[in-house]
């Protein structure tokens, strides 16, 4: 839901600390000219404006279809009134049903004049290549809910996460950069909370890993003193250098 939330008043929420006012997660990626978005929160256009990355998008990228991984696509319009050129948007067949769904006026037809965003919609069965990242989608669960991670690289990007299965999990090894969910202190059926998170980063060894997807029961400061060395919380602008730069929403 983003913090603040809605009607709390609760410590984080009234926090002064930048790091503790949080949009929904995206990230995105950059290598060379190459630059992608994995998922379209809805404040996508903020993020995108407040980090100054406004300016090239060459695809994106959809873990699953809820609300707060894809009401930004709307937003994508802005990349192709400049470029003349449609944005390819990347997803299962099944999450591509439901975004032909829930944007199907982009494909309404508007006389002369009209803006509307320009996707292409993709299908992701497998491993593909954008321009000069390698981008592998894995399979994790939300919940009973099958839907994709994605490996690029020594990255990898687990949100909304509450089962990693063996394949997955040996994909998982070697990295140099984990993002991993987190959403809360106490257990939830369909997200990792903070203790199992913990748990899974320890096992999966990444140089270092980067909790996201967090609600206002995590304060920044607080909750990255309790922390093992190597783990810590997201904050929206964060930049990342490794190879390819990571610019967590």
């Amino acid at each position: 839901m983003g913090v603040p939330q809605l009607g709390c008043r609760c410590a984080v929420c009234t926090s002064d600390d930048p790091r503790n006012h949080r949009t929904r997660p995206s990230v995105h990626i950059q290598q060379g000219e190459t630059q992608i978005l994995i998922d379209a929160p809805p404040e996508l256009r903020l993020q995108l404006w407040r980090t100054g990355l406004d300016q090239r998008l060459d695809a994106v990228l959809i873990t699953h279809t809820h609300a707060d991984h894809i009401m930004g696509l709307d937003d994508i319009r802005g990349f192709t009134i400049y470029t003349g050129r449609a944005v390819p948007v990347y997803a299962e067949a099944s999450a591509l049903d439901d975004l032909k769904r829930v944007f199907r006026y982009i494909f309404f037809p508007y006389p002369p004049g009209v803006s509307t965003p320009q996707i292409e919609f993709r299908e992701l069965t497998g491993a593909l290549q954008i321009g000069e990242l390698v981008i592998e989608p894995l399979r994790v669960f939300h919940g009973e809910m099958p839907i994709l991670a994605f490996r690029i690289g020594d990255f990898a990007y687990v949100t909304d996460v509450s089962y990693i299965p063996p394949d997955t999990w040996e994909r998982l090894q070697g990295l140099r950069l984990l993002i991993l969910d987190a959403l809360r202190r106490q257990p939830h059926p369909t997200h990792f909370h903070l203790e199992k998170a913990v748990e899974v980063a320890l096992q999966l060894r990444a140089q270092r890993t980067l909790f996201t997807h967090l609600t206002h029961d995590l304060d920044y400061a607080t909750t990255n003193a309790e922390l093992p060395d190597g783990i810590e919380l997201a904050y929206d602008g964060q930049v990342i250098e490794l190879g390819t730069y990571l610019h967590a929403g």
